[in-house]
Order: structure tokens, then C-alpha cells, then sequence
């Protein structure tokens, strides 16, 4: 128990004003010797202890009314901790959700700065000596200072972090800070929009288990959200088909639309940088924002020179959440991709199929082919120079020498792609099933399996190769192309425990299995994609059915996953650490970064890697390395803000309750609610409503008796009736006293 004025207790001692009163005030009583009254002194006897009984009871009433009265007005409040002084020193962490949803406008004050207001008012309220730790989602290094001013300065320079940290774990780090403390009391505060992507269940048990290591605290969630928000947003990006691509490819970019709120309208706008870095706008769309489903803006550019180009995609208009309004995305367009096509010889026979689908005749005449393809047979493949290549396609090999099998392990360790497509010259699987081979495929060759009425079944169209084909996924006539033959494949070796299956056949079979060999990827088809239509031998129909057109579209996204393997990753979230990858006969060993905010900061290479590595991510938007002037060479990659980060969405009480579970918290919304939820927490529950409807009962009680007792005690018309003849007397009727 504790008590907000103990010095009324002094109070208490004011029972005995009524005791004293009594003894002092109560009326003596007079002896008359009369004959006429003894029997008066006989009912004296018998009412005597009765009197005395109800006197005692009215004394204690109103004994009681003024220690009641005196201890309600001390305040006092009881907590299941035992005795608390709440003068005592505390030890407390103000956490801070500083992630971008705090930029959110709402009554002319983003979210940061009304929870800045509050927490410079409970800076005020804390008992001298205390220890305070500022944390905020930004800050990884929390400590405890015991100047407020200076914690104070401290929040006033607090500002979002499109990098934050997940908020759970910022609090796991507040309740570490305080578990060093030797304060016996410990409270957290922590200031957040209660938006349910930062209070997660998932990342909730360390937490919870953290919590419950700290002894006597308190952890007040301080809702400074808006309670119906309303925003606009993008979502990833996703460009197509890549960060990296031909000089010839258009390049398709799409962006998943948000809203929070009613649905409205808005204008969504494309802006390629020019080279001197102004934004110019290629294209624009109006897109009905609907929050149950959402919606897809789609944008495609054509005709981009080789070299890195930088833009972004912005909802055009005022928005009470901007951070989400705009993605920036870097691309770079490089040569055509070249390939090298292995093939039986003749070997332009055999591989015609595959080499018209990836870089038709009239594409390479207009320019417009984005593979560049070379064509040998199987007898030529250890003369050639696998670093010029991004891909290298086995078509129908046989049993080749594991010096050429280990030339293609190498090929791929480097970051090269090799797709093998397996067929009738494989030969016997002994024979093929070398350690070399082995090393490459997805499995051991076990035998030939003959069907009549196979064909492609893809399950899903999750995998990259399979992306394009998301949107038409129900309309590919895959039967209509039938496989006779494919080679059924073991279980794969120890090394090779990563295979995954890409596209099975309808009976279950792999199709096409992916094994990831060092950087690069190795893709194995058990049925070859160089059939001749006039081969009455043929084992599948997939390239020379009628309209093929939905192999032609696999073998071209197959062969572009291949050969793309060893692309550099162009966006990253903020905070991420980026690679930009550099060309291999670069003479420079420094280059200058240009920043978002126009800042130039050099950067060194570093020559094992030949990349160079930027840690200084913090800041949205894209960014520039270049160096050796004019003539020089030029990279960029944009950064984003993660999605989660943006969402609006709230959680509810009874959300927090499960991950809290028996741990208590309290929320408050005003600082009306705060100051109440503090005094609770720290003082406890008062007893002040409980008391004083105890005084008011008591007193009630008391006036009741009271006037019960006086009202039975009045002389009766009997007893006035017998003193009549005597005279007035000058005897009290209550309490009475005769002598003998």
C-alpha cells in the first residue's frame, strides 16, 4: 500500500476529539431524595447497560467517520508488489516506433511529433533521480542517462527511419537496458500507431520471455495512431523480364496499388531520369483504388540504350502517408546475351529449333534479337572459351569426357547457366552416369520411360521460368503437345540435395529440375528439345507440334533464367548492404556515390570481388556510381522502403492480449488516460472512492441511530403523568443517576 498524501495521516489521532467530548460534556447526574421516585431507580437499573451499550456504538461511529475521513483524504493505494514509494527514483525506457509510418498527417502533426509532445510532458512527471533510456527504432545501442535535458534534446531530434528495426525487438532491447538497472521500479512507454504489422505474434515470444525475467514494471503502450487512417500506396515493383536485360527486350513494370480508407481515384505516373538526373515523364494512368482487392498499374518501355537507367513510379497528388507514394527502380541494358548451343552434328540441324526460338532469323536481321547464339557440335565443346558465353545448352548430349563435364562444373561455379536436355543419345545409363556427370545433374539416369499420352503438367507458377506464363496459366494447351519418352532420373546424390523440380509430367515425373552449382544454376529436361518433325523416332512433339508456341515461350524463358544468373542485384530495401558489380577489365579503383540527396562519397573497389560494397543505404531513391568521367563507367541501384513498414492496418485489444498473455499492459490514447494508467501502474489502485463511501455510509448509519436512540428516550405520557404533581424537575432523562 502506498498513499498520495501521507501526511494526512496525521488525521487519524482527531478519533479522540469525540472521545474527549463525551467524557467532558456528558451531564453529571443530581441526586434527589424523594420517597416518590424509587421507582424510578429501579428501571434506572435495568436500562442502564442498555443506554450504555447504544452510547458506546454511537461513539464508535463517529470514531470511525473521522479515521476513515482522515485516511481517504491520505489517498492510499494497494499493489500486489507490497510498498511503494512512488517519490522513489524509477528507471524508465521511452521506445519510439520511428518507422516511415510515422510520417503520417493527421490534424497538421505527423504521428513522431504528437508522440515528441507527450513524451516531453511525461519527462516532467517523472520523481527526481530517475534513470531514463531513449530508444527508438533507429538506435540499436540503447542506454540509461540520468539528464533529462539532454534526453530531452534527444527526442526532439528523433525523425523517421525508412531502415527501422522490427519494434518487438526494439522493446526486447529497452527491457535489457532496464534489467541492468538497480531502480526498483521499472516502467516502459512505448510510442506507436498500433499498425498490426509491427506487432506480430511471430516475434512476440522472446519478447514475452524477456518480460518476464523484469521485476515490478510497468508497459504502457501510448497509441498515437489515427484510428480510422486513410492512404494511398505502392508496393513492390516488379520488372520484367529483369533488373538486367537485352538491349532489344522492352521492359515491362508493374506496381501493386494499396488503399487504406474509401476508394477513390488517383493518376499514377512514370519518370525516367535523363542523364543529367532531372526526372522526365514517359507515361501516366488514372487507377481506382479499391481497399478489398488490390490493384495493378502496368507500364512498358522500349528502346533503351545500353548503360544503367534509373526511375521511379509515383501516385500523383497530396497523400497523409507520401513515403509509399513513390518506387524507384534501376535497369541495365546490356548486349545480347550470348549462348553457346551443343549439339549432335550436324549441329545446325539439330539445334535449329531451339536456336530460331530464342533468336528468330528476322530478329537478328532487324536488330531486335536479345540472344546472341553460337552454334558446335559436341566434338568442338573442349576448344571453346566458356567465359565469353552466360549460357551453355546441351542438346541431346551423349557420354562426353569428364574433362568436358568438369569444364561445365567450372563454367557454373563462376556464375554461368547450363541446361542439359536429355534424349536418345545418352546411351545406356551406365555409360552416362559418370561422377562428372554427376556432378551437373539433378540425379543418376535410371532408364526410359515409354508413354504414349505424356505431356507437361505445370503444378504452379511460382518459379521465375514459369512467371510469364502466371496470367494464361489455364489456356496453355500442354496436351496438345505429347511426350512419348523421357528419361526417369534417381535420387539425386548428397551433393546435389537442393534439386528441385520445376515442371513435372501429368503421371508425376520431373520434366525439368533445377540444382543450384556454386553461383550458377545447372537445369536438367529429361526429354530433349531438339526433335526433328520428319523423325518418326521422335520422343516428344513439344517443338514440332502444330502452333508450338508454349515451348517456344519456355525454352526462351529457360534460357534467359540461364544465362542471367550472374546479374547484380539492382534494388534493395533501405539499410541493406549493395553490391554493385563491376566489369571485369575496369582500370579504376575508386568511384564516387551520389547519393539521393546529392551527396558525393568515394568508394573503393575491392579487387577480389571486383564490386564495390555501400553500407550508407539509409535514404529512398536511386543512387550512382561512376567514375572515369564522360567516357567512364557507370553503375546505379535504387533503394525502397519495405512494405510492411507502410501498413496502416491496426491491431486490436484483444491481438495485443494474446501476445502479451498474462503479462499486463495498459494502452492510453490521451493524456488524461496516461496520467491515470502511470498513477495506477505506479501508485497502485487508490482507495479514495472506497473510503469516502465508507464515511458516508458510516455517517448515514450513524444519524440513524442516533436519532432512533433520542426518539425511544423522550418521557412518555405515563411517566409525565406521575412527575406532574412534583413540580419541574431538574433531572435529564438520558442518562440518569440516583443515590440511594
Amino acid at each position: 500500500m502506498s498513499f498520495v498524501t501521507i501526511g494526512l495521516l496525521w488525521g487519524i489521532p482527531l478519533v479522540g476529539i469525540p472521545i474527549v467530548l463525551h467524557l467532558v460534556m456528558r451531564q453529571q447526574p443530581k441526586h434527589l431524595q424523594f420517597p416518590a421516585l424509587r421507582f424510578i431507580r429501579q428501571r434506572q437499573h435495568a436500562n442502564r447497560r442498555k443506554l450504555q451499550l447504544r452510547h458506546l456504538l454511537l461513539l464508535l461511529l463517529r470514531c470511525a467517520a473521522i479515521a476513515l475521513l482522515a485516511l481517504a483524504l491520505a489517498r492510499p493505494s494497494i499493489k500486489q508488489t507490497g510498498l511503494i514509494d512512488q517519490e522513489a527514483p524509477i528507471a524508465a525506457a521511452l521506445v519510439f516506433d520511428t518507422s516511415p509510418r510515422m510520417d503520417y498527417q493527421h490534424e497538421n502533426k505527423t504521428r513522431l511529433q504528437a508522440a515528441q509532445e507527450i513524451a516531453e510532458t511525461l519527462l516532467k512527471e517523472l520523481p527526481p533521480g530517475s534513470e531514463l533510456g531513449v530508444v527508438d527504432s533507429g538506435n540499436v545501442l540503447p542506454a540509461f542517462s540520468s539528464d533529462l535535458g539532454g534526453a530531452k534534446q534527444r527526442i526532439g531530434r528523433l525523425q523517421t527511419s525508412p531502415a527501422a528495426q522490427p519494434l518487438l525487438s526494439v522493446i526486447e532491447q529497452a527491457c535489457q537496458m532496464l534489467a541492468e538497472s538497480e531502480k526498483q521500479r521499472k516502467e516502459i512507454f512505448v510510442f506507436t500507431d498500433l499498425a498490426r504489422s509491427s506487432w506480430s505474434s511471430e516475434q512476440g515470444g522472446q519478447l514475452k520471455a524477456r518480460l518476464e525475467k523484469l521485476k515490478d514494471f510497468g508497459i504502457y503502450l501510448i497509441d498515437i495512431g489515427v484510428e480510422e487512417p486513410q492512404n494511398f500506396g505502392l508496393e513492390e515493383l516488379k520488372l520484367t523480364p529483369g533488373e538486367v536485360i537485352s538491349r532489344n527486350s522492352p521492359l515491362r513494370i508493374e506496381a501493386k496499388l494499396s488503399r487504406v480508407g474509401p476508394a477513390a481515384e488517383r493518376t499514377v505516373g512514370l519518370f525516367l531520369l535523363d542523364k543529367s538526373g532531372k526526372p522526365v515523364q514517359r507515361d501516366q494512368q488514372t487507377q481506382f483504388f479499391t481497399p478489398q482487392a488490390r490493384g495493378l498499374v502496368e507500364f512498358q518501355l522500349g528502346g533503351l540504350e545500353p548503360g544503367t537507367h534509373q526511375g521511379y513510379v509515383k501516385i500523383i497528388g497530396e497523400d497523409a502517408l507520401a513515403v509509399d507514394d513513390t518506387r524507384y527502380f534501376s535497369v541495365e541494358v546490356r548486349a545480347p546475351w550470348k549462348v553457346l548451343l551443343v549439339a549432335e552434328a550436324p549441329a545446325g540441324r539439330y539445334a535449329y529449333n531451339l536456336d530460331q526460338a530464342l533468336a528468330p532469323e528476322a530478329f537478328v536481321k532487324s536488330g531486335e534479337a536479345r540472344f546472341d547464339n553460337q552454334v558446335v557440335s559436341f566434338s568442338q565443346l573442349p576448344q571453346q572459351n566458356l567465359d565469353d558465353f552466360s549460357a551453355v545448352c546441351l542438346l541431346d548430349p551423349p557420354p562426353l569426357a569428364d574433362e568436358s563435364w568438369q569444364k561445365l562444373r567450372e563454367f557454373a561455379e563462376k556464375g554461368g547457366g547450363v541446361g542439359i536436355f536429355l534424349g536418345r543419345h545418352a546411351q545406356s545409363a551406365e555409360a552416362f552416369n559418370t561422377p562428372g556427370a554427376l556432378e551437373l545433374l539433378a540425379g543418376p539416369l535410371v532408364r526410359v520411360w515409354e508413354h504414349q499420352d505424356e505431356s507437361l503438367a505445370p503444378r504452379n507458377s511460382e518459379h521465375p521460368v514459369l512467371a510469364k506464363f502466371q496470367r494464361i496459366s489455364t489456356s496453355v494447351p500442354w496436351s496438345a503437345f505429347p511426350v512419348f519418352q523421357f528419361w526417369q532420373l534417381g535420387p539425386p546424390p548428397e551433393k546435389s540435395a537442393g534439386a528441385a523440380t520445376i515442371i513435372a509430367f501429368r503421371n508425376g515425373k520431373p520434366a525439368l529440375v533445377e540444382r543450384g552449382v556454386g553461383r550458377g544454376r545447372v537445369v536438367t529436361m529429361t526429354t530433349p528439345a531438339s526433335e526433328l518433325a520428319s523423325d518418326k523416332r521422335a520422343w516428344n512433339q513439344l517443338a514440332t507440334g502444330f502452333e508450338p508456341w508454349p515451348f517456344m515461350m519456355l525454352e526462351n524463358e529457360l534460357v534467359l533464367y540461364l544465362a542471367r544468373r550472374g546479374d547484380a542485384r539492382l534494388g534493395y530495401d533501405a539499410g541493406e548492404l549493395a553490391t554493385v558489380s563491376l566489369p571485369p577489365d575496369r582500370k579504376e579503383s575508386v568511384f564516387a556515390l551520389t547519393t539521393p540527396r546529392g551527396e558525393h562519397i568515394p568508394q573503393a573497389v575491392d579487387a577480389k570481388q571486383n564490386s564495390v560494397g555501400i553500407s550508407a543505404t539509409n535514404d529512398l531513391g536511386n543512387y550512382r556510381l561512376e567514375a572515369g568521367g564522360e567516357t567512364g563507367i557507370r553503375r546505379g541501384f535504387s533503394v525502397n522502403c519495405r512494405p510492411d513498414l507502410t501498413q496502416l492496418e491496426r491491431t486490436t485489444e484483444p491481438e495485443l492480449k494474446s501476445l502479451f498473455g498474462d503479462i499486463e499492459f495498459r494502452i492510453a490514447h490521451t493524456q488524461e488516460q496516461i496520467d491515470r494508467a502511470v498513477s495506477v501502474g505506479r501508485v497502485g489502485r487508490e482507495l479514495y472512492p472506497i473510503l469516502i463511501l465508507a464515511v458516508a455510509l458510516v455517517l448515514i448509519f450513524e444519524q440513524l441511530l442516533s436519532n432512533l436512540f433520542y426518539r425511544n428516550q423522550a418521557p412518555r405520557d405515563s411517566e409525565k403523568n406521575v412527575t406532574e404533581g412534583f413540580g419541574p424537575l431538574d433531572v435529564p432523562p438520558v442518562p440518569m443517576a440516583l443515590a440511594p
